[in-house]
């Protein structure tokens, strides 16, 4: 919530998605129903984002045959998380975990892994895949560019915030937040080196377009969310 406070304030509306959650004990709770179906189970059902989006809301009038609204608020709010969970370094991003509203904004949950913790091997620095890119208009679109620039913007003006972030995550420290609790001491300075503060903007800019670059081309990245599709199935 208040990265997206932050970003609206550099007047930079990611389309995030922000949901309640009332804590009842340390274990339970409840959380937001927010109208959505996972990434995961899309693909099952229609082989692609593309062909969910043509089926429901189509439009005549671009080239993908899908509204511009959604292909928007798909880029725009793809570009938010990317950025925000590299920064938190939010692990176990299988596509179950990343869901879509029928207006085109995608939105994360489950972070239960966070600060580079991750039960999968090498993970990406983003969860970014082909399915995710071809909806933007593949690698090469337009829309792909403007995915990129989105992600630039927003790291440059979190960073020029980073102090306050850090400063504000520091109070958690002592919350018995399990990923924070295994090494409190760290915990700060793994959110801090996301930041490349000794990087001058331009130079953070080649590094974000490299990250980029690596969480599309993540071939282990894709050989996992196979192995827990299938894992997925047999437990069903």
């Amino acid at each position: 919530m208040y990265y997206l406070q932050l970003l609206r304030k550099e007047n930079l509306d990611l389309r995030l998605t922000p949901y309640k959650v009332l804590a009842t004990s340390s274990k339970n709770g409840f959380v937001q129903l927010i109208e959505s179906v996972a990434v995961a189970d899309i693909l099952l059902m229609e082989g692609s984002l593309v062909n969910y989006y043509k089926k429901i809301a189509p439009s005549e009038s671009t080239a993908q045959g899908i509204s511009k609204e959604v292909i928007d608020n798909f880029i725009k709010s793809c570009a938010g998380y990317c950025v925000i969970t590299y920064l938190l370094g939010v692990g176990d991003r299988h596509l179950d975990n990343l869901l879509m509203t029928k207006s085109g904004k995608l939105f994360h949950i489950d972070f239960g892994y966070i600060l580079g913790r991750d039960p999968k091997p090498l993970p990406p620095p983003m969860k970014l895949t082909k399915e995710m890119v071809d909806l933007m208009g593949g690698t090469n679109s337009d829309g792909f560019l403007d995915f990129k620039k989105l992600c630039y913007t927003a790291f440059l003006h979190l960073r020029r915030s980073a102090n306050l972030i850090l400063n504000l995550f520091s109070l958690m420290v002592d919350a018995n937040i399990p990923d924070i609790a295994l090494e409190p001491d760290k915990a700060v300075r793994k959110v801090q080196d996301k930041f490349c503060l000794d990087l001058s903007d331009e130079e953070a800019v080649q590094y974000m377009q490299s990250l980029i670059d690596v969480s599309v081309s993540a071939t282990m990245a894709a050989l996992m969310e196979q192995m827990h599709k299938i894992a997925q199935y047999w437990r069903k």
